[in-house]
């Protein structure tokens, strides 16, 4: 995720290790996550589609709490670097700019509840003829 859309915090339990632990979120075009601070959990969200004209948020009914939270990041389509409105629930995340109201709606894709064993140091490249 080398593009920088919205990354924040959101304090709450955690919905696998039921933790009080920060939520990372992150947000690009190609992908949005959710990963638990204290146990790695992490859901993934796709791009379901794209709005300048929307009104409101996608926001179907899931298993968990909806969380409405306001970030800041830069909107790819009037360049404002300002607030955005986030709605994350279980199976859909949608970001909303507040200055033009251009709004991503991302679905559930996937799910994993462990960090990776294996730690960046360890991680070696094959070597080039």
């Amino acid at each position: 995720m080398s593009e920088r859309f919205i990354f924040t915090r959101h304090r709450t339990n955690c919905y696998h290790c039921g933790e009080d632990a920060d939520q990372i979120i992150k947000a690009v075009s190609a992908q949005a996550q959710v990963i638990c601070s204290a146990c790695g959990a992490t859901r993934i969200f796709i791009p379901l589609f794209e709005n300048s004209k929307a009104i409101g948020v996608c926001t179907p009914i899931g298993c968990y709490d909806v969380w409405d939270i306001e970030a800041c990041g830069q909107c790819k389509n009037c360049g404002v670097a300002g607030p955005h409105d986030l709605t994350i629930g279980c199976s859909h995340f949608t970001t909303r700019c507040r200055n033009c109201g251009y709004t991503h709606f991302y679905r559930f894709n996937l799910e994993y509840m462990a960090r990776c064993p294996i730690g960046e140091e360890e991680v070696s490249v094959p070597r080039a003829p």
